[in-house]
């Protein structure tokens, strides 16, 4: 199953719960004690809260897929194909780090490249540092969109 579907199918389960769990914050309110409204309020928040959530994961998605087809199309988007794994699949963690040193030397070298920003980004994630990974990402995606603007100006 490709990983979108997956993605869909556990949004449309989280949403069904969001649902269920925002009647059961209609029900609490509906009891008209003080201390039901009071938890049926606070239950309430949980399914805003897990909303937000779900918009701006998939919002992110979207926008590095966006950065993932371009570089596609470009014929530079990031393979590992090549580097050796450990029997679990994972990439060698001594080829992952010289992967990344790789990355990290293009990144240092044009800092307001965000196709580098996103490689670096990619060999995080290899190397298993996620949330360097996704701060990266955020960067590639801050400069892609500032160069967009850029370009659209002209």
């Amino acid at each position: 199953m490709r990983a979108r579907n997956v993605a869909l199918l556990l949004t449309a389960a989280l949403v069904v719960y969001l649902v269920l769990l925002a009647d059961r914050a209609v029900a609490l309110i509906g009891t008209g004690t003080a201390a039901g409204i009071a938890l049926g309020i606070g239950v309430f928040l949980l399914p805003l809260l897990g909303v937000w959530i779900i918009v701006v994961t998939w919002r992110s998605g979207t926008q590095i897929q966006r950065l993932s087809r371009r570089l596609d199309a470009e014929g530079a988007l990031p393979d590992v194909s090549d580097l050796p794994r450990r029997p679990s699949g994972r990439v060698d963690r001594e080829a992952a780090d010289a992967w990344f040193d790789r990355r990290r030397a293009e990144v240092e070298a044009d800092q307001d490249d965000w196709r580098g920003w996103y490689r670096l980004a990619y060999a995080y994630d290899i190397a298993g540092d996620r949330r360097r990974a996704r701060a990266t990402m955020r960067k590639a995606l801050e400069l892609e969109a500032a160069e967009r603007n850029l370009t659209d100006r002209k």
